[in-house]
């Protein structure tokens, strides 16, 4: 594989909105009020699950870029308190979470059918509750949610490379833990799941062309690729898989923060961590030299994430497979960094505005695709009041009426 890892610019518009005094963005950014704004002005459809599909006004693309989040703040008002993993989800959640997932990939598959022309992916990120708010580079929404993103091709082709020891290249081996030093055992952890559609797959033979990554990574290639996007088993593996890599996180932290702890009570595959990873020395070695250095190294050891934080992919490779990963989440790398695509957002109001007819023509023809399958009302904002987009000089007669209308409703503030 001859890629390296690129940066993209990509051009976003300006999000009008003031932050109080005293508040760091971070912190803002997952208040209730901000993220009722993020509804109003970039919601696009809302489940009665309270799943939220919005467009990424600071996005990764300006090709295809939407993601879906639980929306639980305006009645979880606490943010430690929200769901931030799949498996916190309940079953019923699960189950329109995985068709909603499998009816926006589907619709990216269909209009980008050329894998040399297009990358497709999706990503879902989690992150630890025991994140500081203000640390920089945390994810600014502290809830589950699911990035779907399409990269041209060409424009990763002709993209500069990024530096190489980038921090945010995270699963190249050298950063990542269970890669660097308990690669054997993770790997062979993960072989005992039960798996009939998705097999392992090298990251040597899944790797993204243009960027030789992912690097070092647990990948499974879907057997059947696009028509298992409709199988109720092709997701029920790919939980499989997650649940595979928070047994193994828990273990090994348990380990960290107690020498002989027992085996996590909430783990999936008990047997399976006693016996293959507490028996492993390798496993218990890595564990007390943790242990050792948390002791001794305040500032490593305000960079552990003591509960499971994850990215789990999925991507069509250059040969047209359907590819699955998952990584560590590290503070800072997003999700297309595990494909090796730095984004760098340049605030751009005339480039985002040339292109947002295109993107937003796409989100509500994907919107209209979950609206009939029954996964979700529209949401009418003022780019897009009746199920069309309106160009940003048109809209500002509905914003004052919107504005109008929370004064009278005293909600002015808000």
């Amino acid at each position: 594989m001859d890629g390296f890892p690129r940066v993209l610019e990509v051009p976003h518009s300006r999000i009008p909105m003031a932050i109080p005094a005293g508040m760091s963005r971070v912190e803002f950014f997952n208040s209730a009020a901000n993220l009722k704004n993020l509804t109003e002005e970039n919601g696009l459809l809302r489940s009665p699950e309270d799943f939220l599909l919005y467009r990424k006004l600071i996005g990764h693309s300006l090709e295809f870029d939407a993601s879906i989040i639980l929306d639980t703040s305006q009645r979880i008002l606490n943010p430690m308190g929200r769901p931030v993993r799949r498996d916190e989800l309940t079953r019923r959640q699960r189950w329109v979470w995985s068709r909603m997932t499998q009816t926006i990939f589907q619709y990216m598959l269909e209009t980008y059918p050329d894998p040399g022309q297009a990358l497709v992916m999706c990503g879902e990120a989690s992150l630890d509750p025991t994140w500081p708010l203000s640390k920089p580079g945390v994810p600014s929404i502290r809830m589950i949610h699911n990035h779907f993103i399409v990269f041209p091709q060409e424009d990763l082709r002709s993209a500069p490379p990024a530096a190489m020891d980038d921090v945010n290249l995270t699963d190249g081996g050298h950063h990542g833990l269970f890669l660097n030093q308990l690669s054997t055992v993770y790997r062979r952890f993960l072989e005992t799941l039960q798996l009939e559609i998705l097999k392992p797959i090298s990251t040597q033979e899944s790797q993204v062309r243009a960027t030789g990554y992912p690097q070092g990574l647990p990948s499974w290639h879907a057997q059947g690729d696009m028509k298992n996007l409709d199988n109720p088993r092709f997701w029920d593996e790919y939980d499989l898989i997650l649940k595979g890599f928070l047994d193994f996180y828990r273990a090994f932290f348990a380990q960290v923060s107690s020498r002989g702890a027992p085996v996590p009570a909430e783990s999936y595959f008990p047997e399976q961590v006693e016996n293959i990873l507490y028996f492993n020395n390798d496993f218990s070695q890595v564990a007390k030299q943790v242990r050792d250095r948390i002791k001794l190294d305040p500032s490593f050891a305000n960079e552990l994430r003591w509960r499971p934080a994850y990215k789990q992919l999925l991507y069509r490779d250059d040969m047209g497979r359907l590819i699955v990963t998952i990584s560590q989440n590290s503070v800072g790398n997003a999700i297309t960094e595990l494909l090796g695509i730095v984004v760098q957002r340049q605030e751009n109001e005339t480039a985002y505005r040339a292109a947002e007819p295109r993107l937003i023509e796409k989100l509500l023809t994907v919107r209209e695709r979950l609206r009939l399958a029954d996964l979700g009302t529209p949401i009418h904002t003022s780019a897009w009041p009746d199920g069309r987009f309106v160009p940003w000089e048109e809209q500002q007669p509905i914003r004052s009426r919107r504005r109008t209308d929370a004064v009278e409703s005293g909600l002015e503030d808000v």
